[in-house]
């Protein structure tokens, strides 16, 4: 069986913060996973879940694969487009806000 992926592109947050949810799953089994983003109280691993369950789906649609039998091979977290803002200051300058977008990457493989 080839590894199975699933990819959400241009989600706001930045990669940083989606980086911390990532580590918490990497190398489990696909059910522990799960049981990890539901337990924790991140953004990123509330975003993450839904790439994870759209991973198990090609699996199992595609390649007829069980969801016990998966294992997360690999997450990436990787930076998308920055939106350039500014904040006005004092005296007419100006501070930037960057607004930062991520792309998620999940990649499975069968027991």
């Amino acid at each position: 069986m080839s590894l199975i992926k699933a990819k959400t592109k241009y989600v706001r947050i930045s990669p940083r913060k989606a980086r911390l949810a990532a580590g918490l799953i990497r190398r489990l089994s696909v059910e522990e996973a799960l049981l990890q983003l539901k337990a924790s109280p991140l953004k990123g691993a509330r975003l993450l879940k839904k790439t994870l369950d759209s991973a198990v789906a090609n699996a199992e649609h595609n390649f007829d694969a069980k969801k016990e039998a998966l294992i997360i091979d690999e997450v990436r977290v990787d930076d998308g487009p920055t939106m350039k803002r500014a904040k006005s200051k004092n005296r007419g300058g100006r501070a930037p806000i960057l607004k930062r977008m991520s792309h998620f990457t999940i990649v499975l493989k069968a027991a």
